[in-house]
């Protein structure tokens, strides 16, 4: 598996595609927007007269959610406005949207458009000029200059990881019949996802610092754990659920239990612990914000409590929206010819669980500023 070609979020406009299935990231991204908006005042707060506002959407993905968080920052650069009277010059606002080469751009650009005419209509005058392009490439690696960017956001996505550990994409460490940390996982191969987390979340936060102007914000959002055991993490049921639906595959002969020994996702939940342990030894960011909260499994199930109205919809619900997330690397590692009865299990395997409990994914949102000039600072900026 190589994650920079591999990983990306299904395609199109479908029934399967990502776009038709990510109310869940959707719900998230409401859920975070008084962090994401208080995070917007103050670097508006921070820009001159005639400053210009540099935004990037890290793992932006494709469909309504990418264009929905442009619609938040703009709102809100547009409150800060009219708190100030409205006289002022409005402020530039500079967009970028990164995810991996294999993301469907396409599909962003095409809606453009459309939510110009959307945005121009309900915000009328207040609506400050905007400008927004396209940005491939690993947020695991450098993506700006020096002290350009205001804030960086990112939503369901610093969960995933820059590449499975080397021991077991290798094969001199295998973690047998499963596909990311359960049960019968050993401790050796925690370990290794563990050390993959805390190396790549370092050096997410020492390359965005190096592009974040002094004090500059950072809104992140991504899937954690609630449970200190890491063998019984909560997202680990949803992969263990999935990986029971490859090994009744494999017991029908249509998969070969090699290929789910070798298949390992580029993932890793943390705990809150796990997070701000990594952030205070970087010395480089203050904790504005840190909190975790829990969303249902389902993404159309928006009651509170531990009632599951219809478990046989439910888990077709969460099937379609583990699919639209995972199916092209599992094509790229099974096949595509498995794909329909593969999620059909999998929906199956989901609705007996949440018959017995009511299972929540665990959100993590961050807010982050960025604590003090670099030791070698650039000799300018790419923006005023």
């Amino acid at each position: 598996m190589k994650v920079e070609r591999d990983l990306h979020m299904s395609h199109g406009d479908d029934e399967t595609s990502y776009a038709t299935n990510s109310r869940l990231q959707e719900k998230s991204i409401l859920k975070t927007k008084p962090v994401l908006h208080k995070a917007v005042e103050a670097a508006h707060a921070s820009l001159t007269p005639t400053g210009t506002m540099v935004l990037a959407d890290l793992g932006c993905s494709s469909g309504p959610n990418t264009l929905l968080v442009v619609s938040e920052v703009l709102g809100a650069i547009a409150d800060c406005r009219e708190e100030l009277g409205g006289q002022q010059e409005p402020v530039h606002v500079q967009f970028f949207l990164n995810d991996l080469p294999g993301n469907d751009f396409n599909l962003v650009f095409q809606s453009l458009e459309l939510f110009k005419n959307l945005t121009a209509n309900e915000k009328g005058e207040a609506m400050p000029p905007y400008y927004i392009a396209g940005l491939p490439g690993s947020f695991y690696t450098r993506l700006f200059p020096d002290r350009c960017v205001h804030i960086f956001h990112s939503s369901y996505c610093l969960m995933w990881r820059s590449k499975v550990p080397e021991e077991l994409s290798r094969g001199t460490v295998e973690n047998e019949g499963n596909m990311y940390i359960w049960e019968t996982t050993p401790p050796s191969v925690v370990k290794l996802h563990r050390k993959q987390f805390q190396d790549d979340f370092s050096l997410f936060l020492r390359l965005r610092h190096n592009e974040l102007v002094l004090s500059g914000q950072m809104v992140l959002t991504f899937l954690g754990r609630k449970n200190k055991d890491v063998l019984h993490g909560e997202v680990s049921y949803v992969w263990g659920l999935l990986a029971q639906a490859i090994q009744s595959l494999v017991q029908e002969g249509r998969v070969e239990k090699g290929k789910l020994d070798s298949f390992n996702l580029p993932f890793y939940a943390p705990s809150i612990d796990e997070v701000r342990e990594v952030i205070q030894q970087s010395e480089l960011f203050d904790i504005n914000h840190i909190q975790l909260f829990e969303s249902n499994w389902d993404p159309h199930d928006d009651l509170d409590g531990d009632l599951v109205l219809d478990s046989v919809q439910s888990g077709v619900n969460v099937a379609r929206s583990i699919r639209a997330v995972v199916e092209p690397l599992i094509a790229h590692h099974f096949g595509g010819h498995i794909l329909d009865d593969l999620f059909e299990m999998f929906a199956q395997n989901v609705a007996k669980h949440l018959q017995k409990v009511k299972t929540k994914y665990p959100v993590i949102v961050l807010s982050l500023k960025a604590r003090r000039a670099p030791k070698h600072p650039a000799n300018h900026s790419c923006y005023s």
